[in-house]
């Protein structure tokens, strides 16, 4: 029976067992997946609450209640898609998550200035403990891309 033979890596080093092991992710990554995936979870939450408004009919107009609903929606997925995109750290996720973490901060801050601690707070406290798992060495190390050799 043929074998495949292995693949090329550019490091004459290298060894097709070492290439074939997968990387230990970070705990601090894993951390910061999990918070990602609390934040989607948190967004179903609220898409929830609009459907239910939408359907009580608290909606200024039904279609605005609706559009809401469905943004809603679409955003939980794509937290989702980011918190999967750490789990398996992923190196073009950081941008992504840094951006929305900021946002998510900017949203917080914003809902605490109109005294909504009850979700204020905690939008605060998940975005900068996101982004401080994602800064650790650790984690920027396992999201680095590696160096391209000439």
């Amino acid at each position: 029976m043929a074998t495949r033979p292995a693949k090329a890596t550019g490091n004459p080093d290298a060894s097709p067992a070492a290439a074939a092991a997968p990387r230990e992710r970070p705990r601090a990554l894993r951390l910061a997946a999990a918070l990602q995936a609390l934040e989607a979870a948190g967004m179903c939450v609220a898409a929830g609450f609009a459907a239910v408004a939408t359907a009580d009919g608290q909606s200024y107009q039904r279609a605005s209640g609706v559009a809401l609903t469905l943004i809603a929606v679409g955003t939980a997925v794509v937290f989702a898609l980011f918190a999967v995109g750490l789990a398996k750290a992923r190196p073009w996720i950081r941008t992504p998550v840094v951006m929305t973490q900021l946002a998510i901060g900017a949203w917080g801050i914003y809902l605490v200035k109109d005294h909504r601690l009850e979700w204020g707070v905690p939008m605060l406290l998940v975005a900068a403990c996101c982004l401080a798992a994602l800064f650790t060495p650790a984690s920027l190390r396992a999201l680095n891309r590696p160096p391209v050799r000439p």
